[in-house]
């Protein structure tokens, strides 16, 4: 049975479809087993039942239509238990269900293994046979193996919405769909997709199909003819550093793409309908498995060629088709797992929504959409992201929700909240011009977090009073190679010059965790916890000091920079960092005679570590700033992009603000000016805690800085102590939520924290991650 699973494996792993996983699995199941019958039944969302959706010997036309509500028969009771059932007697038992239209009248035995994922059942795959005996444990062991292959595959396929289209076959047209995701950056878009695929993996390629076959065919060939150029090229570089047998596998490449019967599969593919990035990977994923399941090694191993092959194609393909596809007028853009550089190719104007199935409201994407004050949703994992493309598309950034297919009252609904939310956010420029005093006369400074030209507009239509943090890794990642000095220069110039004479602060790259340069690959484990930050720029002084003296000399004749050094972790660092920046400051004023004023030097406090050697950093640095946003997941031990965690992620937990009352009291003891910097700072409730801990800086991305700005405004520093002074007793961050709430009920503040209202939809289906 370890050969059979083998190929189950392989062949799950590399198909192309759901119902191709599902076909996989019956028939390959039922000839390992010797069955009668091997069938899965899954579980439909929109109705709450149990549906056969493949089988080996029943009758084919009971596919789709055989369901049981979630406790009928055998199938509901395995579900139900979460455990295997074996019977060599199924029609004895009291739960027996017996469906005619599937033949299964002369089959007794009934083994029922449950599909599980994250601790949801997905489904259950069933063997049946005529002679009347209990499956032996081996097989019965052989049978959870599989659904736990199988659980991975159907998991995807919900993500993707192939279990859904699956499902919901046969029911009509479907109805409007909402899925829940994490609310990231408030507000509300209404626009159509846009798809953000890898052209690395053939299996994440959108189903689209063409309503131009010849021209598809046309990208085809020229996809074809360019891969087998790059062959020839790649091949002639390596002639003399190959074997001879090395050499000839540039040789079989190029004859595999000129395979005539290879070609016109994937152009019958195209002439069928399918678009041609869609046709290919069909096709060479069907010659992978091929591969795949042969017995001899060293043709099961060039599975992995064709793999290959197939990837270098799509990627022409994908390139070509981006190109010939306009974009929407009002973008929503959707991606498994999105980062700033899916914003290099996207009009920015034009971007209404941000969408990602993975990551959370802390995720650098997140931060993004906040900074270009752009609706998002991260962790929308139930989403059918393969199936949308130029399909309209909700995004509610205020509660998370992906509206599809909203029927015309729900539309009507979120145009409203658009307007309304305009006509708040116009009231709330008003306060543009206000001093910034609480009503006991404490100042409090509001900056702002930049990183991309576009943000400096809203920023200073916002009041901002200083840029708190300049995330200089974000031109980085819109680059194909690292910039140049003089192109460095050309960026940070542009920011000191349009906040001027306002501080600019600008925070050192800062790469690594889930910020990776497509040109700088970092892989690792665990990267939130290895080559990230101040370490990437010790271990490259050369990347550093370019970068240090690109701020340098930008900020010549300007004399508004303040140069900000991330994940100081311990002491050492923070020396070798400073030595660096002198040497640098140095060789311009000394050597190169630029005059340049001395920037103000800063550490961000992000680390547990630095929590407890504030004073020593304070000592060396002019001012410090707090990273929330790092802090909070290193002392909870809280991956801040996997959303099933996300729920255990809060600043307002007692650990984050202990440690907060810490770094403020440590900081003021030897007079180093602090600010905060992180996500908590743009959070109206959390800036009440924060004002009563001492804090009185508070930087933060330019949507959030009224919304602030009003609170403040409405809240003495007499109050906010005593509010902090309790919070930080409680013993859980719903607890400190639901006081601070409770504890603002004034009619500004309400206003403030409770803008939108989400209608109820009872003619829609909820698709529950």
């Amino acid at each position: 049975m370890l050969s059979s699973l083998r190929t189950i494996v392989q062949e799950v792993n590399s198909a192309r479809s759901l119902s191709e996983v599902l076909g996989i699995i019956v028939k390959e199941v039922r000839d390992a087993m010797s069955a009668g019958v091997c069938s899965v039944y899954l579980f439909d969302e929109a109705d709450q039942s149990y549906v056969l959706m493949a089988t080996e010997g029943l009758r084919q036309e009971s596919i789709g239509k055989v369901r049981m509500a979630m406790r009928e028969g055998l199938v509901g009771l395995v579900a139900a238990k979460e455990e295997p059932l074996n019977l060599q007697d199924a029609d004895q038992h009291p739960n027996f269900a017996y469906f005619e239209e599937t033949g299964e009248a002369p089959f007794h035995s009934f083994l029922g293994v449950p599909i599980i994922h994250h601790r949801k059942v997905l489904g259950v795959l069933v063997l049946q046979q005529e002679t009347r005996r209990r499956f032996a444990s081996e097989e019965e062991a052989f049978v959870v193996t599989v659904c736990a292959q199988l659980s991975g595959a159907i998991a995807h396929a919900e993500a993707t919405g192939a279990l859904r289209q699956l499902a919901s076959a046969g029911r009509g047209k479907s109805k409007e769909a909402v899925f829940p995701g994490i609310p990231s950056s408030s507000g509300v878009g209404i626009g159509r997709v846009v798809l953000v695929t890898s052209s690395s993996d053939l299996k994440m390629v959108p189903e689209r199909l063409t309503d131009n076959p010849s021209a598809e065919v046309k990208l085809f060939r020229e996809a074809l003819k360019a891969t087998k150029q790059d062959m020839r090229n790649l091949g002639n570089g390596l002639s003399g550093k190959l074997s001879a047998e090395e050499f000839a596998l540039f040789e079989v490449y190029i004859r595999l793409l000129d395979d005539r019967a290879l070609i016109n599969e994937v152009i019958s593919a195209i002439k069928l309908g399918q678009a041609a990035p869609s046709a290919w990977s069909t096709v060479i994923l069907k010659h992978v498995r091929t591969f795949q399941k042969m017995d001899d090694t060293y043709l099961r191993e060039r599975a992995a060629d064709v793999n290959d092959l197939g990837v270098r194609v799509l990627g022409y393909l994908q390139a070509k088709d981006k190109d010939r596809v306009p974009m929407p007028r009002r973008i929503v853009l959707v991606g498994e797992d999105l980062s700033a550089t899916a914003l290099a190719d996207i009009p920015v104007h034009r971007l209404v929504g941000i969408i990602s199935l993975k990551g959370s409201s802390n995720s650098h994407m997140a931060i993004v959409g906040r900074a270009l004050g752009i609706p998002t949703v991260m962790g929308a994992i139930n989403l059918p992201w393969a199936e949308l493309e130029g399909q309209e598309l909700i995004v509610d950034g205020s509660t998370g929700d992906v509206i599809s297919r909203a029927t015309r009252s729900v539309r009507r609904h979120y145009v409203q909240r658009q307007r309304e939310e305009k006509l708040f956010n116009k009231d709330l420029e008003k306060l543009r011009d206000t001093p910034c005093h609480t009503p006991d006369g404490i100042r409090f400074s509001l900056w702002v977090n930049t990183g991309l030209r576009q943000d400096t507009a809203r920023s200073l239509k916002s009041g901002a009073e200083a840029v708190g943090l300049f995330r200089t890794e974000i031109p980085f990642l819109m680059r194909a190679s690292f910039p140049t000095e003089d192109e460095q220069i050309e960026i940070y110039r542009e920011q000191l010059s349009d906040f001027a004479p306002r501080p600019v602060t600008m925070r050192t790259l800062d790469i690594g965790g889930d910020k990776d340069l497509p040109y700088f690959p970092i892989e690792e484990e665990n990267p939130f916890l290895g080559w990230r930050g101040i370490r990437i720029s010790l271990d490259h002084p050369e990347i550093f000091l370019v970068q240090i003296r690109a701020m340098l000399r930008a900020s010549e004749g300007i004399n508004n920079l303040r140069i900000m050094l991330p994940m100081i972790s311990n002491v050492p660092e923070l020396d070798r960092a400073l030595q660096l920046i002198e040497r640098a400051y140095q060789e311009l004023t000394q050597e190169e005679g630029y005059m340049i004023k001395r920037p103000l030097i800063g550490a961000m406090i992000e680390v547990p570590a630095a929590v407890y050697q504030v004073k020593e950093i304070g000592r060396r640095v002019d001012f410090m700033s707090v990273g929330t946003n790092d802090l909070t997941q290193y002392l909870l031990a809280v991956d801040r992009n996997n959303p099933r965690v996300a729920d255990l992620y809060h600043t307002l937990h007692p650990s984050v603000l202990r440690a907060l009352k810490q770094i403020y009291d440590q900081a003021s003891s030897v007079n180093c000016q602090l600010s905060i910097c992180g996500e908590m700072a743009g959070d109206p409730l959390s800036t009440v805690i924060l004002l009563g801990l001492g804090y009185e800086t508070f930087s933060m991305s330019a949507s959030s800085l009224l919304r602030v700005k009003s609170i403040l405004l409405n809240v003495s520093r007499k109050d906010a102590k005593l509010l902090s002074k309790k919070a930080l007793k409680m013993s859980s961050s719903k607890e400190i939520i639901t006081f601070l709430a409770q504890s603002l009920e004034q009619p500004d503040v309400v206003k403030l924290l409770k803008t939108t209202s989400p209608k109820p939809r009872a003619d829609s289906t909820k698709l529950i991650a």
